[in-house]
């Protein structure tokens, strides 16, 4: 009998240990529920990469998309426009070259009063104008890309609420000179500034 009830302790003993060292185990491999999650800036890029203002949406500045679709639009419709202007005086110019100055357009005055020549300069004006705004459009697209990595890494930054600055006025010890022979001492009252973040 006493055996028996050395084993049966002994058995508790053992499954209890298990159970502890078991539940261990999985306390460690569950994650802290007060752990921070660190803000990437790499992942706000790469969030206005795929989709331009997700980066800004990522770093809690959703106010920001308006602006950058805004300018995406404003962009697109100088694209738009230009390359439009820029095909339509290129088909002129090569109609009327191919066609001994015969117009494509015969039903627009404007177009058969235009010479030849000022159609070629139209067509070249609104190409320069195209290749601007597409240089212009990847300017655009870039700032949204340097917004959303920029403030990505600010995201985390802490400023203190007590911004302070202090004036204290102080005195200095100067030479001033009396007369060519002699100089006396004095105090000059000067302003110092302290900056504290």
């Amino acid at each position: 009998m006493r055996a028996r009830a050395s084993f049966l302790a002994l058995f508790l003993v053992l499954c209890g240990t298990g159970l502890k060292a078991q539940d261990t185990v999985f306390q460690k491999k569950q994650p802290s529920s007060d752990a921070v999650v660190e803000h990437s800036a790499t992942k706000a890029l790469v969030l206005s990469a795929v989709l331009p203002g997700a980066g800004q949406v990522y770093n809690r500045q959703a106010w920001k998309v308006p602006i950058v679709y805004a300018a995406i639009g404003g962009v697109g419709y100088f694209i738009y426009n230009n390359f439009t202007q820029m095909k339509y005086y290129k088909d002129e110019y090569l109609y009327r070259k191919s066609h001994n100055d015969a117009t494509q357009y015969a039903d627009d005055p404007d177009m058969v009063a235009t010479p030849t020549s000022n159609i070629y300069n139209l067509y070249e004006d609104y190409s320069k104008t195209f290749q601007l705004s597409v240089i212009i459009a990847v300017g655009v697209y870039g700032l949204n890309l340097l917004d959303a990595y920029v403030f990505g890494h600010l995201f985390d930054f802490q400023i203190s609420d007590d911004l302070t600055l202090n004036v204290t006025p102080s005195t200095i010890p100067a030479l001033i000179p009396r007369d060519a022979s002699h100089s006396t001492m004095s105090f000059m009252p000067v302003a110092s500034v302290s900056l504290r973040f």
